[in-house]
C-alpha cells in the first residue's frame, strides 16, 4: 500500500521509564477542529496549491537506520533500506512511480513496523517505552513511496519473531456483521478482518444489509478524544475500539473510556492497573468483552510486567466484570492474544491456550504435558484454534474447530509442515492465511489463503494472492486474528490490490476484487476506488460489504457500501473537503489506526500514544464523524 506511515509513531531512540505523575484525564472532546486556522495537511499530503495545477514530485526518502540499543535483538542483523520491486504496471499491479509531491525532507518519527497490522507499531529496532511491551518490527515503507515498492522480506519477520514476543493490538477497526446462527453473540470489533456476510437467495443475490443510505451523506465532525499525555520518550498502548448502541468505546492510558456516540462526552471509565496489551474484536449480544493487560505500570526498572491479566468488561455498565490470571507451575503465564466465541473467552500463547466462561468458571487451561500447544484462537461465530505440533524446525499447524464449552475439537486441518504462522481470517466460513515458504515477500504475512470446511476439516480450495497484487496483511506471529484489508461475505474473500497508477498526473488507485471461497477463482466483481482514492474492505454488513474510501489531498474521505450480487456501491459518509478536517482524517489511515462504521457513524482511533516529537497543532486519540 501506499498509504503514508501515520504519524502517530512513537519517536526514533525513544528512552524508557515511568512517567513522572499518571496521566491527566482526558478532557472534554472538542467540538471539531479549528476551522478558522488552516493546519498543515496531513502526513505526505501536499499543501494547498495556489494555483489548479499539480506540483512536481519529489524523490522517495531513505529509509533511517535504526539505533542498536535496548530493544534490538542481540545478533540480528539490522534491516535493510527496501527496495521497489522493478514490476511493470497493470491491473492491481503497482507500477514504478516517482514519490508524490510534498514528500517531506525528513524521515517521520517512529517509523512503523510495515508488514504487521498494529497500526502505528514502533520501527525495527525502536526501543520500548512505558507500557510498551518489549518487541522488534520490521520497517515500513517510506510516506510518499509508491505502492508495492519497497517491502519487507518476510524472512526477517520470521527471524525477529523467534528472538522476541510482539504483544500488539492490531487496530484496523471493522465490525463483523453476521448472519445464520449467532450463538449468543455479535462482532462489533476494532480490528480489520471481514466477518461473515448474508446468505445467497434463489437467484444468486445475496440479503440485504442494515446499513441505508442518508438523504444527504455530507458528515460533520461529531467529536475529538485529545490524545494523551506522555512522560518522556515513552510508548503505550491504547488499542481496543468497540460501538454499542450507546456509546463509543476506547482504550486509553491504562484505563477504558466510554464516550457519547454523537457529542463525546464521557459516559464512564473503567481504570486499569496497567496498559492494555490486547482487546477482543467481539462482543456478546448483551455488550460484554474482553482484554489483556499489564498488571502494573512499567517502570525503567521493569519496562513490561508481562501481560498476565485476563478481564471481561460491561460495555453498557462500564464496568470491569472480572479479572483472571492462568498459571503454570507458580508462574504467571503471559497471554499474547484473546478472542471470544459465544459466551467463552479465549487465550492463547507460547505456553499453551486457556478458556474462560463469561461467568468466569475456568474451562480449560495448558497442559503441561502436551507436545502440542494453543498458540491462540479465532472468536466470532465459532472458536477455532491454531495449533502448534512438533520441533521448532518440523513445525506443524493443526486448524482445529473446537466446541467452545468443552474445548473439545471438532473438526481439524494440519497444515503443510514448514508453514510457522497462520491467521484466522474467519471462523464461519472457515478462512486461514499463511505466507507459504515465505514467498510472500513483502511483510504482509500473506502468500495463500486457504479455504476450509469446518464441519469436516477438509480443504475446499487454496487461493494464491501474492503480495505484490493484493494489500491485505496478516500478522499471524503471535496474534492469530490480526488481519486487516480484508473481508469475509457471502462465501467470497473481499480482497484490495495494491495501489496502482490512476489516470490523473501522479494519481494513484486500487480496487476490490472478489474471490469464490469454493473454487478459488474471482468472481470478476470489482469495485474501482475512484482516482486518487485508495479503497479498504472494512466489514459486512449482511450481503454487502462496508468499504472506506482514503481520499487524495482535496477531497474528503468516504465510506461507501458495495452490494453482494451486482458490486453496486452507495455513498453512506462523505466527510467535508476543508484543509483542517481532512488534517485530522489523514492522520490515521485502515493499516495502522482502528475504524469503525455504524449507523451513519464513523470512528477512526489510534492504537498508540506518545510523546508527541513533531510540530502539529493537535494530536487526537480519536475522532468521529456523523451523517445528519
Amino acid at each position: 500500500m501506499t498509504q503514508p506511515p501515520p504519524p502517530q509513531q512513537p519517536p526514533q531512540g525513544g528512552g524508557f521509564g515511568p512517567p513522572q505523575d499518571q496521566p491527566p484525564q482526558t478532557p472534554p472532546p472538542a467540538a471539531g477542529p479549528d476551522l478558522g486556522k488552516a493546519p498543515e495537511p496531513g502526513y505526505g499530503y501536499p499543501q494547498a496549491p495556489q494555483a489548479p495545477q499539480t506540483p512536481p514530485p519529489a524523490a522517495p526518502q531513505t529509509p533511517p537506520q535504526p539505533p542498536q540499543g535496548y530493544g534490538y535483538p542481540q545478533g540480528a542483523p539490522a534491516p535493510q533500506p527496501p527496495q521497489a520491486p522493478q514490476t511493470p504496471p497493470g491491473y492491481g499491479y503497482p507500477g514504478q512511480q516517482p514519490g508524490p509531491y510534498g514528500q517531506p525532507q525528513q524521515a517521520p518519527y517512529g517509523q512503523p513496523g510495515y508488514g504487521q497490522p498494529g497500526f502505528g507499531q514502533p520501527g525495527y529496532g525502536q526501543q520500548p517505552g512505558y507500557g510498551y511491551p518489549q518487541q522488534t518490527m520490521p520497517h515500513p515503507p517510506q510516506a510518499g513511496q509508491p505502492g508495492g515498492g519497497g517491502k519487507f522480506n518476510a524472512q526477517m519477520l520470521i527471524i525477529v519473531a523467534a528472538v522476541v514476543a510482539i504483544a500488539l493490538i492490531i487496530g484496523g477497526g471493522v465490525w463483523y456483521a453476521s448472519s445464520g446462527e449467532d450463538d449468543g453473540k455479535k462482532d462489533d470489533t476494532a480490528s480489520s478482518s471481514g466477518g461473515t456476510g448474508g446468505t445467497d437467495d434463489d437467484n444468486g443475490g445475496t440479503t440485504s444489509g442494515k446499513e441505508k443510505a442518508p438523504s444527504d451523506p455530507s458528515a460533520k465532525v461529531l467529536f475529538q478524544v485529545p490524545a494523551p499525555e506522555v512522560k518522556n520518550d515513552s510508548t503505550v498502548v491504547v488499542s481496543g475500539s468497540w460501538l454499542t448502541d450507546k456509546a463509543y468505546v476506547k482504550s486509553g492510558i491504562a484505563r477504558i473510556v466510554g464516550y457519547d456516540r454523537d457529542k463525546g462526552g464521557e459516559l464512564w471509565k473503567i481504570p486499569l492497573a496497567g496498559p492494555v496489551c490486547q482487546a477482543s474484536r467481539h462482543v456478546t449480544d448483551d455488550n460484554l468483552t474482553a482484554i489483556l493487560y499489564q498488571p502494573a505500570m512499567p517502570t525503567k526498572a521493569d519496562p513490561s510486567h508481562g501481560c498476565s491479566q485476563i478481564a471481561l468488561i460491561d460495555l453498557d455498565a462500564g464496568k470491569r466484570l472480572w479479572t483472571k490470571t492462568v498459571k503454570t507451575g507458580d508462574q504467571l503465564i503471559n497471554f499474547d492474544n484473546i478472542t471470544l466465541s459465544g459466551k467463552t473467552v479465549a487465550v492463547g500463547s507460547t505456553s499453551g491456550g486457556a478458556a474462560f466462561d463469561v461467568s468466569g468458571k475456568l474451562l480449560w487451561s495448558p497442559k503441561p504435558a502436551d507436545s502440542c500447544y494453543d498458540a491462540g484462537y479465532g472468536g466470532g461465530e465459532k472458536l477455532v484454534a491454531v495449533r502448534k505440533c512438533g520441533s521448532y524446525d518440523q513445525r506443524q499447524l493443526h486448524i482445529q474447530t473446537i466446541d467452545p464449552k468443552s474445548g473439545k475439537v471438532i473438526s481439524e486441518y494440519k497444515m503443510t509442515e514448514g508453514i510457522e504462522y497462520a491467521s484466522i481470517v474467519s471462523t464461519n466460513p472457515l478462512v486461514v492465511a499463511a505466507d507459504v515458504g515465505d514467498s510472500a515477500g513483502d511483510g504482509s504475512g500473506i502468500s495463500d489463503f486457504f479455504s476450509i470446511d469446518s464441519k469436516t476439516g477438509k480443504l475446499r480450495t487454496r487461493i494464491s494472492a501474492p503480495g505484490e497484487q493484493f494489500a491485505a496483511r496478516c500478522e499471524g506471529i503471535t496474534r492469530v486474528e490480526a488481519c486487516n484489508l480484508l473481508a469475509v461475505g457471502n462465501d467470497r474473500l473481499y480482497l484490495p490490490t495494491e495501489e496502482h497508477d490512476g489516470t490523473g498526473k501522479y494519481s494513484q488507485t486500487n480496487e476490490i476484487v472478489a474471490f469464490d471461497l469454493a473454487t478459488g477463482k474471482q468472481t470478476g466483481q470489482r469495485a474501482d476506488a475512484g482516482d486518487g482514492y485508495t479503497i479498504s474492505p472494512l466489514r459486512m454488513d449482511g450481503g454487502n460489504l462496508i468499504a472506506y474510501k482514503r481520499p487524495p489531498y482535496d477531497k474528503g474521505g468516504q465510506v461507501v457500501s458495495i452490494s453482494g450480487a451486482g458490486f453496486k456501491e452507495t455513498t453512506l459518509l462523505q466527510n467535508p473537503a476543508t484543509d483542517a478536517v481532512r488534517d485530522v482524517e489523514t492522520s490515521m489511515s485502515p493499516e495502522y489506526s482502528e475504524f469503525l462504521y455504524a449507523d451513519g457513524h464513523l470512528f477512526m482511533s489510534k492504537v498508540y500514544a506518545s510523546k508527541r516529537s513533531t510540530v502539529r497543532d493537535k494530536e487526537y486519540l480519536a475522532v468521529g464523524f456523523g451523517t445528519s
